[in-house]
């Protein structure tokens, strides 16, 4: 149950990098590949923070704020500098891995005993429960420490997809949106499509700063390397949302980006249960990524092939 349990929360954490990339990529249609960087930055800040005594709270809100300039510095070079929007990415990636050695002053810090968002819910679960450390979850045992941590974690990601969904339906939320289907209608209306991008990014990556605060609390640890292929494993779990739901709704479609996250780790989980190499596990996304993008193309193509055989009989 406690493996169980924690796959959930990981995966729940995952659900919020998965949205930050659903918004570059598929809002935007911006290959942001300083989600990676972004990611390890609000890891690396929000570690700092929890060490020098600052609450978990405190130390969150401030990996969302430097996440979100990450992105932001993304959107400046990209739109005020006219470089390539992937190059672009790239550029503040790069940068960012020594930003986050220099903000962390080691390659990896570890949190100690210092209060965490999971050691603060675990308090407000153990009063909740009257001092007991497990409870029967589906007639097994399951901690109190794993149910709550999971239960904030679910908070967390209800909450950041509310309001995401209220602010794409505001007027700066829907020009962002209609920035992303055709940024000429909007310079046309007289709005600024560099100003709603540059936004967006720093939207985007404010989410993935926030995942990688949350991830780091919950590990214990922030790692250098602990954002290495978060890109593949947030367009995974867009692409197995997108599969799960087929509407095209936003709130849907945000929902649906949850539960892929939700499933990939799940799947993961399962991989390494069953004996998967560890070492083989994001040559085994990648292709998974793969195969999801290509077999729409592939199944678009043999429809075509069947009808007009159908209609050729």
């Amino acid at each position: 149950m406690s493996l169980l349990l924690g796959s959930l929360t990981i995966g729940i954490i995952v659900s919020l990098l998965a949205l930050g990339v659903y918004i570059s990529f598929r809002i935007f249609k911006f290959p942001d590949m300083s989600c990676e960087g972004s990611f390890t930055l609000g890891a690396a800040v929000a570690t700092v923070l929890v060490v020098a005594g600052s609450g978990p709270l405190m130390a969150t809100l401030a990996a969302v704020v430097v996440g979100g300039a990450a992105g932001a510095l993304t959107g400046l070079i990209h739109t005020r500098f006219k470089v390539n929007d992937l190059l672009a990415g790239i550029l503040v990636m790069t940068a960012l891995y020594s930003i986050n050695l220099h903000v962390m002053g080691t390659s990896n810090l570890p949190l100690g005993s210092a209060d965490t968002f999971g050691s603060v819910a675990t308090k407000i679960g153990m009063s909740l429960s009257g001092g007991a450390e497990t409870v029967s979850l589906l007639g097994r045992p399951a901690t109190v420490q794993d149910l709550s941590i999971l239960a904030a974690t679910v908070l967390i990601v209800v909450l950041a997809t509310l309001l995401l969904f209220a602010f794409f339906n505001t007027q700066m939320g829907l020009a962002m949106r209609a920035t992303g289907d055709n940024s000429q209608m909007i310079r046309a209306l007289g709005s600024s499509d560099a100003a709603m991008q540059t936004a967006g990014l720093a939207l985007s990556n404010a989410m993935c700063g926030l995942s990688g605060a949350l991830l780091a609390q919950y590990q214990g640890f922030a790692d250098i390397g602990m954002g290495i292929g978060t890109l593949v494993t947030g367009l995974a779990s867009v692409i197995l949302g997108e599969a799960l739901v087929g509407s095209r709704k936003l709130g849907h479609l945000l929902v649906a980006t949850i539960l892929g996250g939700l499933l990939y780790r799940l799947l993961v989980a399962v991989a390494l249960r069953i004996g998967l190499n560890p070492n083989d596990l994001k040559l085994v996304t990648a292709a998974f990524v793969l195969v999801a993008l290509v077999s729409p193309m592939l199944y678009s193509q043999w429809r075509k092939r069947r009808d007009a055989g159908a209609q050729n009989a």
